[in-house]
Formats: structure tokens, sequence, C-alpha cells
């Protein structure tokens, strides 16, 4: 009777049975994530029903478990170099480009003894009729409201509305920009814009190449003498900074009792108050 190793057939992960399918994305993030089964030295295509921001590609494990990880426009390539464990989930993420709800893909990848997903299509689940009804309404109520703020848009709409006086508008450029880096951050350069009825502080930010996506979540304004400014408003010209893009930020506070041209120090943090960019002197 021979004693010797096993033979090469033996040691081999059984044949898996490769499939397509489709996985539905829920809308309520407190569902559970759709699972993918993944096998070592296959190549799983996830497809996706929308452009998909290929620099927000996540994947648990993507240095130390993975041969290939190839985002494209809408599809992610994966092939794991290791087999799974029986009860290993790695979990991988995605952010669409398009905005809609969900904005971000979640799946979570599995072993299966005898299955192997060649291709999956990830959906989104389609809104019903009454949730596109609320949705267009509030949409409606909006317009409806900057309508009635601002009226006739364009350079006639900021007279007719107010926002432009007699006294124009006075920008001052920021001369003493940071030149240090925080957060994988770096402030490129600033303004300050001021009317009669309005301020705004201006900045433009340089995300780092090799950072996570950044998107401003708050911002904090004080006066020389550490009096905080309310602040009305943070909006930024793209939706997201991408690793070595640039973008800029416009804060708005109350509206000025101030004298024109005061200093003020504005901070401004990510949404989650962890990645916050130099901070900057202003003249409002």
């Amino acid at each position: 009777m021979s004693l010797g190793l096993p033979s090469a057939a033996q040691t081999q992960p059984p044949a898996r049975e490769r499939q397509e399918r489709q996985v539905v994305l829920p809308s309520n993030p407190s569902e559970p994530a759709p699972e993918t089964r993944v096998a070592a030295g296959v190549a799983t295509y996830l497809r996706f029903d929308a452009p998909i921001d290929r620099a927000s590609v996540e994947v648990e494990g993507r240095a130390t478990r993975f041969r290939v990880v190839d985002p494209g426009e809408r599809t992610i390539t994966l092939e794991p170099a290791l087999e799974l464990g029986p009860e290993e989930r790695l979990v991988v993420r995605v952010r669409y480009k398009d905005g809609a709800s969900p904005a971000v893909a979640t799946l979570v990848l599995v072993s299966h003894p005898t299955l192997v997903d060649k291709e999956v299509e990830v959906v989104r689940r389609p809104r019903t009729l009454e949730t596109l009804e609320a949705a267009l309404a509030e949409k409606e109520a909006e317009l409806a409201a900057l309508k009635a703020q601002y009226g006739v848009g364009g350079p006639a709409g900021l007279v007719f509305s107010g926002r432009i006086d007699w006294n124009g508008v006075v920008v001052r450029r920021t001369e003493d920009v940071p030149t240090g880096i925080q957060g994988g951050l770096k402030v490129a350069g600033g303004e300050g814009y001021r009317a009669g009825p309005w301020a705004l502080a201006v900045v433009r930010v340089h995300n780092l190449p090799g950072q996570k996506p950044w998107v401003p979540g708050k911002a904090r304004l004080t006066r020389a003498d550490g009096a905080p400014v309310k602040v009305l408003s943070v909006d930024m010209n793209k939706a997201q900074l991408a690793p070595g893009e640039e973008g800029l930020v416009a804060v708005e506070p109350e509206s000025p009792y101030w004298k024109v041209g005061e200093v003020f120090r504005l901070e401004l943090l990510d949404k989650s108050g962890v990645r916050r960019l130099p901070i900057l002197d202003v003249a409002l």
C-alpha cells in the first residue's frame, strides 16, 4: 500500500460551475449587500448599469488577496490570487458618477464550493412611481423657491434680487496662502468677494495624488477676536475631488455686518470631520 503524498488532482479544488446573473442593490443602507461568488484564478466581471468613479473603487484585501483589480467605465474585473475561507467576506465599494440613489454600490465577495460568478450585472432597484412623483414635487418646490428668491437669472437677476447694488462687488485675492499640506490637501489659492448684502470666501483646493476622494463637509469662520460667524452654505464646483484634482470651494457667511476688508480665519473639513484643509486667512 502506497503512503506517498496526495496527487495533484487530489489537492486541486473542485471545478466550479461558472454562472452569469443579476444582483439588485438595496435602496435602504440597512439592508444586506448582495453577494458575489469568486474563486482563485477565475476572473469575475462586475457590470454596472451606469458609469462608475474608477478612483473611488475600494476592494478589501486588494493588495494581498487579488491578482487582478481592474476598474473600467462601467465594469470592475476581479481575480483573487487566493481562495477565500468558507466564512470569509470581502467588501467591494464603488461610487456612481451620476449621483442617483443609491450613490454607492456595495457588494460582498464570498466563496462557494460548487459555483462561481463569471459575470454579474449590478443594477439599482427601480424606484416606484410614488417615489418618483415625490422626488419631482420636491425639486419643483426647490425651483419655485429659487425663482421667488432670485427671479431672473444672470447678472440682471442679481441686480433685481438686490444681491448686487450700486456698491458693486469688491474682490480681494488671498495673499498669504498656506504652503503646508494637511490630510493630503493643499490650498492652491483663494479670494474674498464682498457686496452690500452678501460675502463669499472662495478657496481653490488641491487633493494630492494617492489620496481618497474629498468632499467638503463644513466650514468654520471666525473673526480676529475669536468670535464665530454663522456659515450659511458650503459648496464646491465638483461633486468630489478625485486624487490629483483641484476644485473651488465657496463658503457663504451670514449677511455681513462688519467693515469691508476685515480678515477672517477659515477652516474647511470634509464630511467625516477628519481631513482638514490648512487654515486660511481671507478678507471679506
